[in-house]
């Protein structure tokens, strides 16, 4: 089973065309002028509730209620970057990282796009979004360089500038790692940290998701040596622990997988998640280009939802 850290459990499986037709037409207003949250609901074991009606929500913005101007229950389309941790660690999982990126991609809508990015001696993205599955596929890593580093913050903040300004659709990366961020890749880079990247992602409009794993690399780790050795050693096998703040900043999910778990689930999840989320969008009340806090309610006993915690106001 999957194991959730700072958020519930995803893995669901639902019918959409139904559950569309049960919901009256969405009320829209000029999307360009509303403030637009996703918002993922769960029950008390973790699983995804999808027949709220508008009026079960209440959003507040720097603590005060806001009249819900949009609200939309089908599912959404999504701009979607699947980055890839390529570093060294990942040698060994080279072939379960490809089968999960095919259980993601077979729940992709026909209105979804995808790009594929890798991030470890280099960052790479592929330079298109596309549906074409083949196109995507050949986008996959069919190696791994045994000595590459994790530029961790580094990768997701460029998938973060890979989405165009100019497209409005839902901006979502999913990324895969199994280790902690090792910093600059060269001496004449700066450093990224976890704290730009919420902030990028802030501006950007961008919602994160982490799938974090257990190294199973082919090198066998040495022994640990002095007193701390064993933890130590422990330690660096673990994921960044970043990244779970990272995806509850920006309203994502977090999943941890445990060694022996197979990593198809969760990108599957992730995938079923994104497409079961509620669409609440509002009039900013105040246009001076500040960062503002958002809080999303629900008026049910017993239900969890999960959205961004802030945004930036636009600007007269």
């Amino acid at each position: 089973m999957l194991r959730v850290l700072a958020c519930a459990t995803l893995a669901v499986a639902l019918s959409f065309d139904g559950h569309a037709q049960q919901q009256p037409p969405p009320a829209f207003k000029g999307a360009s002028e509303l403030v637009r949250i996703y918002a993922t609901v769960t029950d008390r074991d973790g699983r995804l509730v999808t027949t709220l009606t508008r009026d079960a929500f209440e959003v507040r913005d720097e603590g005060k209620p806001q009249p819900i101007a949009q609200f939309d229950s089908t599912p959404q389309p999504i701009r979607l970057i699947e980055m890839l941790d390529v570093s060294g660690s990942m040698e060994g999982n080279l072939g379960l990282l490809r089968a999960a990126s095919d259980a993601l991609f077979a729940r992709l809508r026909s209105d979804d796009r995808v790009k594929v990015g890798t991030f470890g001696a280099e960052i790479r993205i592929s330079p298109e979004f596309t549906k074409d599955l083949t196109e995507i596929r050949a986008a996959l890593p069919k190696w791994i360089q045994p000595d590459a580093p994790t530029p961790l913050w580094r990768g997701i903040d460029d998938a973060i500038d890979a989405f165009s300004d100019t497209d409005d659709t839902r901006r979502v990366i999913i990324v895969l790692t199994d280790g902690k961020d090792t910093g600059p890749l060269t001496f004449r880079e700066r450093p990224h940290s976890q704290a730009e990247v919420i902030e990028h992602a802030r501006n950007k409009d961008v919602m994160i998701y982490g799938v974090a794993m257990r190294s199973r690399s082919r090198q066998p780790s040495g022994p640990g040596l002095g007193p701390g050795g064993l933890q130590a050693m422990i330690n660096a096998d673990l994921p960044d622990p970043g990244l779970a703040r990272v995806a509850e900043e920006t309203g994502g999910g977090y999943i941890e997988i445990r060694l022996g778990e197979n990593l198809g689930p969760a990108f599957a999840a992730v995938a079923d998640e994104l497409h079961t989320q509620y669409l609440l969008g509002y009039e900013p009340p105040r246009r001076d280009g500040k960062v503002h806090t958002v809080a999303v309610k629900v008026n049910q006993g017993g239900l969890k939802p999960r959205a961004r915690k802030n945004y930036v106001a636009p600007k007269e």
